[in-house]
Order: structure tokens, then C-alpha cells, then sequence
């Protein structure tokens, strides 16, 4: 057995992929397997998908839940504490210095011709995103109805999205316990090859210190998260002058990370409805903007609400850069403090728990929904990207219209990596500036 990696080692490793997790979860979870299992030997393939499992039917980011998680069991509360800080923090600082210059330089024309190219690239890229999560998550008849269900009540009735996963699971409780023929799947992919669990350091034989449902020690956490909760709205309380403000970016981003199930592509119509078209914090081709700037930063996409918190503050109080980092700052304090309540509270308790078949089937069909969402964020997107002005065909934007299928080719046919083609796109956006302005 391997010995145990000191906690200069571990750091090392989480500060490393901080800066080159790239390619959202599924590139972030690969980079983790592949150093940390096949590489490392710190943790064997078992234990790697078990802890997996369970970030992938929380709210949140899953790749980042995962570091956090690993991070825990390697070295305890300060281990996870950072690997999930240091997934997210060069993300953060990369994001807040693009969001400054975005500010700062937006309004040039060759600025705004590299966003225009980057526009149609998004709308490509969700569209992605959506046939790879429907491939995975519509397998039966009733995946599909409950898909059409959500899209239904998001895109013509304006149903909130915390609405429509509470009401989702509820179904799905029910429907399961009555009907439940109607989640039955294709026979799913064989097991993976047995391995030597001797060879890794955490194996399936490895028992975490202090796990199992302790309530004591869970209720500590919980109250422990919500003294950390209050402390920064408590200071907005005290120090500043628009506290209604603070309140709403509080409690929205906060309610943002308990609904985030399916990734940041599930939870971003629910944020574009709220922060577009209530608060008035920015405008939809903001956060379209705001999304490319998302895509091209390494660390979890969730990161997005970041944009949109540096985009209230700034815009609120009068284009203040300050407001805006302040703002920034607490979008993602209060968007990832539920993900390390999660696996602190949680992790302990399933480690010592197997898997459990009726919550996977449920959240199964609560994946199903969020492909009906995501298609309505491509509705949302591309309506305002294609139809700029109003919808009709003498005011679609058809350079945008033919960029966004050549995106969506290339990507899809071709394999281009999206980095590359987000290069690709901007220098698209200056060609067509230079020769249409």
C-alpha cells in the first residue's frame, strides 16, 4: 500500500488543477481520475466513484464537490477545506480581472466585435451541453414526458426553477411508488474490471475517521455553516447603506447553490430570469458575455454567477469596480458554502452508507427535467443572440445565425476543443467587424 501523501504533496495537486481544470466536470473529473487513481495511486477506482456518485446527486458542482470530498478523506476537514478553495479560487481571480477589463474596455468596437464572436460559439456550446445530458438522462418514455413537462412550465407558464425540482421530485416519489414500471432503463454498462485495492492508499477497506451519522457532530456542522452564513451579511447590515441590496444578492445566490441540480446550464435560466428580468442587475447579452467568460476560465461554470454578482454591484452603484469585486466575492462565498456543507455534513454519513436505488431513480428523473430546461436556456439565449431586436426574420442576424451552426459543426463533427474555437470565434467577431462595420 501506498503511503499516505503529505499535505504539501496533496496541496501541490489542488493548486495545480485549479489553474488547468479546463473542459468542464467531465474534464475535471478525468484530470482528478487519471492523476489521482491511475497516477497517484491515492485512492483507489471504487472509492473515486463512490464518492463521485454522491457529488453528482447534490445541488452544485460536482467536480468541485469531489475535490472537496477526496481532499476530506485524504486529510481531513483542512484537506477538503483546500482542495475546494483552491478549485475555485484561481477561477475566481481570473474571472474577476476579465470582468474588470470587460467593464472598462466593452463599449470599444473591436472589444464588442470579440464578444460578438464569441456569442454564437455559446449558443453552440449549450447546445451541446443539452444532446450530451439528454443522451444520459432521457432513457425511457417517462424521462422524456417529464422533459417536455419542464420545458412546458419554464418556457410558457415562467414556473420558477426551485419550483419545478420540488415538484419534480414529488412526482417522481409518487409516480415510483404507484408506477413503478415507468423507470425502467436499458440495462446500464457492465461493472468495471475488479482491481487490487491493496495498490491505493484509500481502497475499499479504508475507514474514514469519524464517519457514520453522528447527530451531534452533523448538527455542529450545520450550525458552524450558518454562523459562517451570517458573519458577511452582518457586517452589510452594519457597514452598509443599501442593505436591501446585500439582502437579494444574499439570499438569491444562496438559494441559487440548494437548486443548482444538473449543472450550472440547469440553474442559469433560473439566474437569467431573476437577475435579467427582475433585479435589473444586467442585461441578457451580459450574460451571454458573461458565459463566454465562464468558458474560457479553468474551474467549475457555476463560476458564471460570479459575473453576474460583479455585474449587480458594479452597475448598481454606479459603475463602481469596487462594488463589483465586492460583489463577486459575495456571489461565490455564498454560492460554494453550501458545497462544503454538503460534504462535510454528508461525506461521513456516506461513507458508511451504500447506494441508495430509490434516491438515484428519483434524481434520475430530476436530471430528466433539467434537459427541458436547458432547452429553454438555448430558446433564451439564442433568441436574444439571433434576434436582437425583435423576432422576425428581416431582423435575424444571419452572419450570427451561420457562425453559430459552423460552432456547433465544428465542435460536434469535427471534435474542435472549445477553447480553441472560443480563440476561433473572437477572431471571427474582428473579421466580421472589419469587414461589415
Amino acid at each position: 500500500m501506498p503511503n499516505k501523501p503529505t499535505f504539501t504533496e496533496a496541496l501541490k495537486f489542488w493548486t495545480k488543477l485549479g489553474f488547468i481544470s479546463f473542459g468542464g466536470p467531465a474534464g475535471q473529473v478525468a484530470i482528478m481520475h487519471e492523476v489521482l487513481v491511475d497516477k497517484k495511486k491515492w485512492i483507489s477506482n471504487s472509492k473515486f466513484m463512490h464518492a463521485l456518485n454522491y457529488c453528482m446527486i447534490l445541488p452544485g458542482p460536482e467536480a468541485q464537490q469531489l475535490a472537496t470530498y477526496i481532499g476530506w478523506m485524504l486529510h481531513g476537514t483542512w484537506g477538503g477545506l483546500a482542495a475546494g478553495l483552491l478549485f475555485i479560487l484561481p477561477s475566481l481571480f481570473i474571472l474577476l480581472v476579465l470582468s474588470i477589463i470587460y467593464v472598462a474596455f466593452g463599449n470599444l468596437p473591436w472589444i464588442y466585435a470579440l464578444f460578438a464572436g464569441l456569442k454564437p460559439a455559446v449558443i453552440a456550446i449549450v447546445i451541446l451541453a443539452l444532446i450530451k445530458i439528454a443522451k444520459k438522462s432521457l432513457l425511457s418514455p417517462f424521462h422524456y414526458c417529464v422533459a417536455v413537462a419542464a420545458f412546458t412550465g419554464i418556457f410558457f407558464f415562467n414556473i420558477p426553477f426551485p419550483y419545478l425540482i420540488a415538484g419534480t421530485i414529488i412526482i417522481a416519489a409518487i409516480v415510483r411508488k404507484f408506477f413503478p414500471k415507468f423507470f425502467a432503463v436499458p440495462a446500464g454498462k457492465a461493472s468495471s474490471a475488479a482491481e487490487n485495492e491493496d495498490d491505493y492508499y484509500i481502497n475499499n477497506k479504508t475507514i474514514i475517521p469519524s464517519t457514520g451519522f453522528n447527530p451531534l457532530r452533523f448538527w455542529k456542522k450545520v450550525i458552524v455553516a450558518a454562523i459562517i452564513w451570517v458573519i458577511p451579511f452582518g457586517a452589510f447590515f452594519l457597514l452598509s447603506t443599501d442593505v436591501l441590496f446585500w439582502k437579494k444578492i444574499t439570499l438569491f445566490f444562496t438559494q441559487a447553490a440548494f437548486v443548482t441540480f444538473g449543472g450550472a446550464y440547469a440553474v442559469l435560466p433560473y439566474v437569467a430570469q431573476v437577475s435579467v428580468e427582475k433585479f435589473k442587475w444586467l442585461s441578457s447579452l451580459q450574460m451571454i458575455d458573461g458565459l463566454a467568460l465562464g468558458e474560457t476560465t479553468p474551474g467549475p461554470l457555476i463560476m458564471v454567477l460570479a459575473f453576474v454578482g460583479f455585474m449587480a454591484g458594479f452597475n448598481h452603484f454606479g459603475s463602481s469596480v469596487a462594488m463589483g469585486a465586492l460583489g463577486m466575492l459575495t456571489t461565490t462565498f455564498y454560492t460554494f458554502l453550501p458545497c462544503f456543507l454538503f460534504i462535510f455534513a454528508g461525506a461521513p454519513i456516506i461513507e458508511r452508507t451504500q447506494e441508495n436505488k430509490t434516491i438515484k431513480e428519483i434524481l434520475a428523473i430530476v436530471t430528466a427535467a433539467v434537459v427541458g430546461v436547458i432547452l429553454n436556456l438555448t430558446i433564451y439565449l439564442g433568441k436574444a443572440v439571433i434576434f436582437p431586436k425583435e423576432l422576425s426574420f428581416s431582423a435575424m442576424d444571419y452572419p450570427t445565425l451561420a457562425w453559430t451552426i459552423i460552432s456547433f459543426v465544428a465542435m460536434y463533427r469535427f471534435k474542435i476543443g472549445m477553447i480553441p474555437w472560443i480563440a476561433i470565434s473572437a477572431a471571427f467577431g474582428l473579421v466580421n467587424y472589419v469587414l461589415f462595420k
